[in-house]
């Protein structure tokens, strides 16, 4: 005889504060060097530029994406790598090469027809700040320069780079309730 299976429990747990504060949001955006990545910027001998990128990370995206929350990404830098990268994982709001977030952002609220009072932002340095106080909710990983982090909701456990978009991802599942569902999914 099989021996029947529990349903998963969720082990995750936030302040309810956050959870209240994050439970409509829409859209998260994200900056990439330093919150996707751990910051540090590698070169190769022909002068491309290398990335690495957490796995918990992108399966995090990947959950928001089926929850109806867009993940969005914003950066000051391009790559061959990043756009490899937001490929995979079916990321398709992103501007590149972009050092004023802030029209970026509000660009994509536009196309997604969404405010402000619909979107979280994670950040680690001065060119986050316009996006990051204008969001409903707002992350920092905890390596982030103290002016973002002070302007943070949540400053994230774990580093950027090494799950603190992952951490964001849960946050924002947990407070649109979706999160249990997608959990049960994935262990059945």
């Amino acid at each position: 005889m099989a021996a029947s299976l529990s349903p998963l429990q969720p082990a995750l747990q936030f302040a309810p504060e956050l959870l209240l504060r994050a439970q409509d949001m829409r859209v998260a955006f994200f900056d990439v060097d330093g919150v996707l990545t751990d910051g540090g910027l590698y070169f190769s001998e022909a002068g491309e530029s290398l990335k690495r990128f957490n796995t918990l990370d992108g399966h995090g995206l990947k959950l928001l994406q089926q929850a109806g929350i867009t993940p969005a990404v914003i950066t000051g830098r391009d790559s061959p790598a990043l756009r490899l990268r937001l490929a995979a994982l079916g990321i398709t709001q992103a501007r590149f090469g972009t050092e004023d977030k802030r029209p970026a952002a509000e660009a994509m609220l536009a196309e997604l027809g969404l405010g402000w009072n619909q979107a979280a932002a994670m950040g680690d340095d001065w060119p986050d700040l316009a996006v990051m106080r204008r969001a409903a909710f707002a992350c920092a990983p905890p390596q982030a320069h103290a002016e973002v982090r002070a302007v943070a909701h949540h400053v994230t456990a774990a580093a950027g780079g090494a799950g603190a978009a992952r951490e964001l991802c849960d946050l924002l599942l947990v407070a649109s309730g979706r999160y249990a569902a997608l959990l049960a999914a994935h262990g059945t």
